[in-house]
């Protein structure tokens, strides 16, 4: 039987797991009912078990790195956007 740490974890079995679809980074809730509590995986699973945003994963690959797509996504895209200093820049730097 597994125990609780000092932590208040406890080690769910694994036949436990199985049974229920419980698998690692899932989520579990406590349901409180007159007879104590129930434990259950919590969503984002179906009546199945399954995960309903399984079919999706997968489906924005490509080559566009995740700043290019932000500026996109923010209206800023196609402006060119260099995170080194230009000389133009350095320049003016010392000017006011």
């Amino acid at each position: 039987m597994p125990s609780v740490t000092t932590k208040g974890q406890v080690t769910i079995p694994k036949a436990v797991r199985e049974a229920m679809g419980i698998k690692p980074g899932d989520e579990v809730i406590f349901e409180e009912t007159n007879e104590g509590y129930v434990i259950q995986k919590d969503a984002p699973t179906t009546n199945e078990g399954t995960d309903p945003f399984e079919k999706y994963r997968g489906i924005a690959d490509s080559e566009v790195t995740m700043p290019e797509r932000m500026r996109r996504l923010r209206g800023e895209y196609p402006r060119d956007v260099d995170d080194t200093p230009s000389a133009e820049t350095d320049e003016t730097a010392g000017e006011s």
